[in-house]
């Protein structure tokens, strides 16, 4: 118990630095895709900065699996961090670096379950937008057949890749460029999916409240009509025991008065 409340207080301390560092990432990323002809300098820099932020979500991960009592159990549930962690060490998956930190940023982060899946919704369209114009236009500038030579180039394809729309005035000609292209209609086929089944839920969640509140009421209604039915017959019962018993009553006093017979049969 100990040590879940500290793996607990440092997630809760370390979630908005590792914030910042994932824009900072982004933004290290960014920079020498945007602006190739940039001073080296400012490509190295970038290049330092990239690796500094993965060695803290590294480090990260490190601690909390330290800090967790079940270390096995933590390593099972907690295999997508793991893996966005090793993968992007491979030289040739360097574009991972950018899906795992926003991964592992959303897996971190604690909000209200009212506001969940609308800020999942907004981050995972901003996320593919930028991670699949940036990628895209890092493989296909240079390419000879290449159609994508800017960032507007980029991001209107990838707006329109995620869409499935596909005019096709822009298109990847490179085969990273082409399994890219194939990955984010996968993304947003799965998003478009996941917002279509989530507005689905949300009416079939309302209907049923309302039915559930019309079953009540109908509940209600034909309890105070059994209420009423009995009380009617209480109020018939005592109405005709009371008619009933007056005729006796008023013999038993005329016959208990002086100088009265009774009449003979």
């Amino acid at each position: 118990m100990k040590e879940t409340s500290r793996q607990l207080l440092w997630e809760r301390r370390s979630q908005t630095p590792l914030l910042v560092l994932a824009v900072a990432f982004a933004v290290a990323y960014a920079v020498p895709i945007v602006a190739p002809d940039a001073d080296p300098s400012v490509h190295r820099a970038c290049t330092y900065a990239e690796w500094v932020v993965w060695g803290a979500f590294a480090l990260d991960y490190l601690v909390r699996l330290g800090l967790t009592p079940d270390r096995l159990h933590f390593v099972r549930t907690h295999w997508m961090d793991l893996a966005a962690v090793v993968l992007p060490l491979v030289q040739p998956l360097r574009l991972l670096r950018l899906v795992a930190t926003l991964m592992l940023v959303g897996r971190r982060a604690r909000m209200a379950p009212q506001i969940r899946l609308t800020t999942y919704v907004a981050g995972a369209v901003v996320g593919l937008l930028m991670f699949g114009s940036l990628a895209v236009l890092s493989v296909e500038r240079d390419a000879p057949d290449g159609n994508i030579k800017n960032l507007g180039d980029a991001v209107w394809w990838s707006f329109t890749t995620m869409t499935t729309v596909g005019y096709g005035d822009h298109s990847p000609t490179t085969g990273l460029g082409r399994v890219l292209a194939v990955g984010l209609m996968l993304s947003g086929i799965a998003l478009l999916g996941v917002v279509t089944a989530n507005i689905a839920a949300w009416f079939i969640a309302r209907f049923e409240r309302d039915d559930q509140a019309e079953r009540l009421q109908l509940a209600a209604i034909r309890e105070l009509q059994e209420e009423v039915r009995a009380l009617r017959a209480e109020v018939a019962l005592l109405g005709g025991g009371g008619q009933g018993a007056m005729p006796a009553q008023a013999a038993a006093s005329h016959a208990d008065q002086p100088g009265t017979t009774s009449p003979t049969p």
